[in-house]
């Protein structure tokens, strides 16, 4: 998920779009454009990994990149670039930059123009129209600032839905549930899902200590399988259970978890949550990969 509330170190934002020419085209972010018949802008219909870059490097690169490709087949998308594509555009990236201190590095992967107008996509044996593939890279520090929640009551996960478990360009219900959350005097929202169990927040995932473990809500919940969640799975470190929001208000800390941060949640709605010794640490070890 992507983050929020970072402070940023020294370095410009740096941005570069595949076309018109083999070598793409590098710029500044708020110069690049996209073709106003592109997917991806019309319709959210694409997919982005957010990516951790510290001293030029990326953090856990290939399990972002194993779940972008996993998301684009699961919505009938080509395979997106691999890391063979991704490195040196990271690499001229940093050095365009000027990054000095770590980063946001985005991956944009839009289904592209040339489906025509419409929701319908070109029939398997038709030309399938041309994917689009940006990036950007930010300056951006980790942010582990505390947070006060609250549960949002306008806007769920679907559970059932696929896009759910893939990281697409439709944040609208995000940043409605923010705006909500923000009207109320909290800095961010927690989402329950189509069920009634809790989620996810609006950019993270959610974990909760309970007897002294680190639980988070199942994909089936209508969250997204974050690559930080998936680490602390494959690591033992956290394991899956259905959640209530009764259950987080007796947890003993919570946490909302993405690459680019970790906060813990100091307040839901008007109840204290304690703070939890260690959630810097367990996010560092993480990131660390196998």
């Amino acid at each position: 998920m992507s983050g929020d509330g970072g402070s940023h170190p020294a370095g410009k934002a740096i941005a570069w779009i595949d076309g018109p020419t083999p070598q793409g085209t590098w710029g500044d972010p708020d110069r690049l454009c996209l073709p106003l018949n592109d997917r991806g802008l019309l319709l959210a219909d694409g997919l982005f990994e957010t990516v951790l870059i510290e001293g030029g490097e990326p953090r856990l690169l290939a399990e972002h990149l194993e779940r972008w490709r996993v998301s684009a087949a699961s919505l009938g998308m080509a395979p997106p670039p691999r890391a063979d594509r991704v490195r040196p555009l990271l690499a001229e990236a940093v050095a365009r930059s000027g990054l000095s201190g770590s980063g946001a590095l985005r991956l944009n992967w839009s289904r592209g123009s040339g489906a025509g107008r419409g929701l319908a996509l070109p029939a398997p044996d038709a030309p399938q129209g041309r994917q689009r593939f940006w990036l950007q890279l930010s300056p951006w520090t980790p942010n582990s600032t505390p947070v006060t929640v609250i549960v949002s009551a306008l806007e769920r996960r679907n559970a059932a839905s696929l896009v759910s478990r893939c990281k697409t360009f439709a944040y609208a219900g995000a940043i409605q549930a923010l705006r909500e959350a923000r009207a109320a005097g909290a800095e961010d929202a927690l989402l329950l899902g189509s069920g009634g169990d809790l989620c996810c927040g609006t950019s993270a995932n959610l974990l909760l200590r309970r007897r002294g473990d680190w639980i988070t809500p199942p994909v089936e919940s209508g969250c997204l399988p974050g690559v930080m969640r998936g680490r602390g799975l494959a690591l033992g470190l956290v394991r899956e259970e259905r959640l209530s929001v009764a259950d987080l208000l007796e947890s003993e800390a919570a946490l909302l978890i993405n690459s680019l941060g970790c906060r813990p949640i100091r307040r839901c709605g008007t109840t204290d949550l304690p703070a939890p010794a260690g959630a810097l640490d367990l996010w560092k070890r993480l990131l660390v990969s196998s």
